[in-house]
């Protein structure tokens, strides 16, 4: 994947993330407040309705204003006018908020105006609606009023938290979800990084390779010109060993520099005119003389004729090439190769089918991809890099040719190529 691509899906995925994470903030924001309001609603219903019986009880009339006072977020003090009973205000605390469903603790105070003090009353479990042994302390007091009592909830926080699990817990989710995205991205881009390095070693490595192959190519044909060595069979044969094992590396360089080149790049074709069976034909003779074999049985049912296509004659004799020394490499014995070319509407499929050891399914969605090579354990009797069906199913793609294979283990493989004829 190209480096602009890359950063593309980066930012765009850092700018949903970055959508959703705005949106669930202004929803956990506004459902925080909510949880606020309806704390305070029940707060205020709660302590109205212990004003009312207090007041039932002392026949004392509330006041008709500013009956309740919040002096802070958890503290509130109540206006009663009357002296207040401790027993009867802590009962009809907590039978009027367990009415209201308020669940969190409270403590309560009652305002004692001759030594100007809150007297604390005691602290409440909301759940049990018993006194809970804490250490005292005292109440704000409110100097508007002279007789009334304080409530304080120092749980409210915990109470309004617990009320948000909810949207809590989708945040929590939306944050392992940047974390990971963060991470991912890390990823890609540490990937993309020794993708790159990787490649720029094979570049270096493989054009570093290029002008020692060359000299050892130029001495062993100096070596086997010579006309003494001639007289010694034994380094004559060596030359010649010498020569074909470094013309075969030096090919298997330049396949690697251009495999290379081509995963990045569209493969440049120069499409001429060409004859199918001609190419098919020479392919042969190459492939024959490149593994000096006679011991291959090749069977043609070519169409008759000439039957031209629009192709780059070298990519279309390379390709040839690497599906024919596929069937030659992993034959079961002599090599048997059967060639056929049948014509479709403006289409002609070319089948070269061979009777080798095959391909099982489960590889047949890779066996295109490069670098791979069909597993076979600890053995390695089958020399090469994985690249030649790579670069065949490259230059299909890039003349806009079909391709299919089909191979069974035991069966040999086959692989069908459909190229529209040209008049």
């Amino acid at each position: 994947m190209k480096n602009s691509s890359i950063w593309k899906v980066l930012v765009s995925g850092a700018i949903a993330i970055g959508c959703i994470f705005i949106f669930q903030a202004f929803w956990l924001i506004k459902s925080y407040s909510l949880a606020e309001r309806t704390f305070d609603e029940k707060v205020r219903i709660g302590l109205i309705k212990t004003a009312e019986q207090i007041s039932r009880l002392t026949n004392v009339q509330l006041p008709s204003q500013n009956l309740i006072s919040q002096l802070s977020q958890d503290y509130y003090v109540v206006n009663i006018k009357d002296a207040i009973d401790p027993v009867n205000l802590e009962f009809f605390l907590v039978t009027e908020f367990q009415a209201v469903a308020l669940n969190t603790d409270f403590e309560y105070g009652i305002y004692d105006c001759n030594n100007d003090e809150m007297v604390y009353g005691n602290y409440i479990n909301s759940f049990t609606g018993t006194q809970v042994n804490r250490e005292k302390k005292s109440l704000p007091r409110y100097g508007d009023y002279v007789y009334y009592f304080g409530v304080r909830f120092p749980g409210r926080l915990g109470y309004l938290v617990k009320e948000q699990w909810i949207p809590l817990l989708f945040s929590i989710l939306l944050l392992f979800a940047v974390l990971f995205f963060v991470y991912a991205s890390y990823e890609i881009l540490r990937q993309k990084k020794l993708s790159e390095l990787q490649k720029d070693f094979i570049d270096n490595m493989t054009h570093e390779f290029k002008t020692p192959l060359t000299n050892i190519k130029i001495s062993a044909e100096v070596l086997a010109s010579d006309e003494q060595l001639s007289k010694q069979p034994r380094l004559k044969r060596y030359s010649r060993i010498i020569g074909e094992q470094a013309a075969h590396l030096d090919s298997q360089v330049d396949f690697i520099l251009q495999n290379a080149m081509w995963r990045n790049k569209r493969i440049q074709l120069r499409k001429v005119k060409v004859d199918l069976n001609d190419s098919v034909n020479e392919a042969i003779d190459l492939v024959q003389l490149r593994t000096k074999s006679d011991k291959i049985f090749v069977v043609k049912q070519l169409l008759p004729g000439p039957q031209h296509i629009l192709a780059d004659v070298v990519h279309l004799k390379n390709l040839l090439q690497n599906i024919l020394e596929n069937a030659i490499k992993y034959a079961d014995g002599i090599p048997h190769i059967f060639l056929e070319t049948k014509l479709k509407e403006d289409v002609i499929e070319l089948l070269i089918k061979d009777k080798g050891i095959g391909i099982p399914k489960s590889y047949h969605k890779n066996i295109f991809n490069p670098f791979f090579r069909v597993p076979t354990g600890n053995l390695h009797n089958i020399k090469g890099f994985g690249l030649g069906l790579f670069y065949v199913k490259r230059v299909c793609h890039a003349h806009g040719w079909a391709i299919r294979l089909k191979s069974d283990p035991g069966n040999g493989t086959s692989i069908y190529l459909g190229i529209p004829k040209y008049s």
